[in-house]
């Protein structure tokens, strides 16, 4: 009985952790698409994709609320949307998005993060044109439309690609037809688990098991920044 307590207190200590970290991210990215967008879900599709990214992961709705009310403030006016870009271990590329109202602050971390880790940062678009942006839709396999059909359907409105894999099908776009495409999901009424922008290796790699636990460590030390959003890199 006494393992068994402690590994339920464990479990549960793990998860309010993550969501520790998870939540202030979540609603920073709210904050950030009301405060440019405008605070109607209805008429800003990055607001309405960013709550529904939120329940998706049972952010609470008063902690939604204050994250949309917190966009008139003045506060949020010296955010900064940010990429910071670097070379981790073994040569794997990294690219780094934040929201923050301090750079000096931010890319210091960053820095930290990438020389403690076996890495080093690298001059602001020395690695952009090896990624490229996409709005990418993550959705259960829906019972009343075939791929043939919605691949269809959603090339007007900027679909590159449609993929399955494990009952989730995965809607692939350029980021410049997010809004389209989240539009077009809705009117087919397919509810979507998630969205987001992307950013897609051109020429993934591959690494070894080991390999992959040193980049790894560096990722989970940027993630646990709160100014730090999203971590890509170039690994297939």
């Amino acid at each position: 009985m006494g393992r068994a307590f402690e590994y339920r207190r464990a479990s549960k200590e793990a998860r309010w952790d993550k969501m520790s970290k998870l939540f202030p991210k979540l609603a920073k990215a709210i904050t950030m698409a009301a405060r440019d967008g405008g605070t109607d879900p209805e008429m800003n599709a990055r607001l309405r994709t960013a709550i529904m990214n939120a329940k998706v992961q049972n952010m609470p709705k008063d902690n939604i609320k204050a994250a949309i009310e917190r966009a008139a403030g003045k506060d949020t006016a010296d955010y900064a949307e940010l990429t910071y870009e670097g070379k981790g271990p073994h040569g794997v590329l990294v690219m780094v998005e934040a929201a923050t109202d301090n750079n000096t602050r931010t890319i210091a971390n960053v820095r930290a993060c990438f020389s403690k880790n076996g890495g080093t940062m690298v001059p602001t678009g020395s690695l952009e044109f090896m990624f490229s942006r996409k709005a990418v839709f993550e959705f259960d396999t829906p019972e009343n439309i075939t791929g043939d059909d919605l691949q269809l359907e959603l090339i007007e409105a900027g679909l590159e690609s449609l993929e399955e894999y494990d009952d989730t099908w995965y809607v692939y776009g350029d980021y410049t037809n997010f809004g389209s495409l989240a539009k077009a999901l809705e009117d087919k009424d397919i509810e979507v688990k998630k969205a987001s922008l992307k950013r897609i290796p051109l020429n993934p790699v591959t690494i070894t098991e080991e390999q992959m636990a040193d980049v790894e460590k560096l990722i989970d030390r940027l993630e646990d920044d709160d100014d730090i959003q999203a971590v890509y890199t170039n690994i297939a």
